[in-house]
This record gives structure tokens, C-alpha cells and sequence, in this order.
């Protein structure tokens, strides 16, 4: 579609995209797998340890039936949207429901700051618990996590032993562990793998530990 005919539709038919690729899932319940990953514009939050900055701002914008059929030619199962923010785009509802419409099994990474309750139920929500490290766990919807979907994946971001020491208080206080997976990651450069692997070990933590394999592969580079 023409850049002109672009502008000319519904605002409710396109959305403001930083990125459009192809790579690994590194992260989550499906890491390793061909992805393509779908990068929206924006993000209301500034964490300190946040490595997409440049999708605060810019991007295009692109219709959605035409990000379903450029993701459809990767010929690839898994799609995840992710951001900057996702969710602060309300469109992106509908891109996640065409997606799902287009046999694609859909994943959405959210920081966990804004509702995501009118998700699409066949999408898998990965929803971001921000820890103090962050700077942004005043901005935590918890009521995203008072009825957790069977598929639903809850993740912390863990930069240092205070952050972990409040993650293990947030999940067992919560009995949040018995009612969804909760993925604890190292802060890149933030703290050893290692050592909150010890730490995990330690305390017997019901969670399950991750790295980052995009990082380990490709580094920082963007859109990898």
C-alpha cells in the first residue's frame, strides 16, 4: 500500500511501527523458535535497563492488513508483538486478533504497566513485573495478575539482590507461582547469570530462570 493510501485510512486500520523482522525468540515460553517480530512505537515508561530506546519515538505508520500479509510471507509460525509499549496503542488489539485469525501462534510483550485484559485469548501475554532497579515499579497493573490465563508468563527483570530479594517477596506473597510461570532473567551487564541462578537454587524459588538468547547471540544489535 501507497505511502497516500496509507494516510487515507481509518485511524482505527493502521498503527505506528518501529520494526518488522525476522529472528530467534530469545526469551519466553517458545525461545529458540523462528520469530517474527513485530515492534510498535511508543512506550509511556523509561526503565533504566531498557534497550529498545530508539522505539520511543518515529516509526511509520503501516496498515494492518498489510503487517499480516509482510508477516505472513516469512512463512514463519511464531509472531510476537512486542515495543516499546504495545498496549499503548489500542489498535493493536486488532492486529493481534488477525494474526491469530491468520494461524499464527502470537505471543505480546508488555511492560505490565497498562490492562491487558482485552487481549485476545489466544494470544500468550508476557507480562513484564517491574522491579525497583527499573525505576518504574510504581507503574505495575497489578490486576493484570489477580486472574492470570493458563498461559499467561510473568517476568522479572533481576538487576541486583535487592531487586531479586523483592521479586521473591512479590511471588510468594502472591502465591504467584502456583497460578501462572514466572521467568526471573539477569539485568544485561546487571548481574551474573550465575549468581541469581545460586540465588534461585538457594531459596528453592519456584521460578524459572532465563537468559536472553538474542543477547548471547547477537548482542545489541537492533532488530536481532
Amino acid at each position: 500500500m501507497s505511502a497516500a493510501a496509507r494516510d487515507t485510512l481509518p485511524a482505527q486500520q493502521r498503527l505506528r511501527i518501529t520494526e518488522l523482522f525476522l529472528s530467534l525468540q530469545g526469551e519466553a515460553d517458545s525461545v529458540g523458535w523462528p520469530t517474527v517480530f513485530v515492534r510498535l512505537t511508543g512506550c509511556p515508561l523509561r526503565c533504566h535497563y531498557c534497550d529498545t530506546e530508539y522505539a520511543f519515538y518515529g516509526g511509520q505508520w503501516r496498515a494492518i492488513a498489510d503487517l499480516v500479509d509482510e508477516v505472513r510471507a516469512f512463512a514463519t509460525l511464531h509472531v510476537c508483538v512486542t515495543g516499546g509499549e504495545p498496549l499503548a496503542q489500542p489498535n493493536v488489539h486488532a492486529l493481534l486478533s488477525a494474526l491469530c485469525d491468520a494461524g499464527h501462534r502470537v505471543s505480546l510483550e508488555t511492560s505490565g504497566a497498562l490492562d491487558a485484559s482485552g487481549v485476545d485469548g489466544r494470544v500468550v501475554r508476557v507480562l513484564d513485573v517491574k522491579t525497583p532497579a527499573s525505576g518504574e515499579s510504581g507503574r505495575n497493573f497489578l490486576a493484570n495478575l489477580d486472574a492470570p490465563r493458563a498461559t499467561d508468563l510473568v517476568k522479572f527483570v533481576i538487576c541486583d539482590r535487592a531487586d531479586y530479594e523483592w521479586s521473591r517477596a512479590f511471588v510468594t506473597e502472591r502465591g504467584l507461582a502456583a497460578r501462572a510461570q514466572v521467568l526471573f532473567s539477569p539485568g544485561h551487564g546487571r548481574v551474573t547469570p550465575r549468581l541469581l541462578a545460586d540465588w534461585i537454587l538457594a531459596d528453592r524459588l519456584p521460578v524459572r530462570f532465563q537468559l536472553q538468547l538474542h543477547k548471547i547471540l547477537w548482542g545489541e544489535e537492533p532488530g536481532r
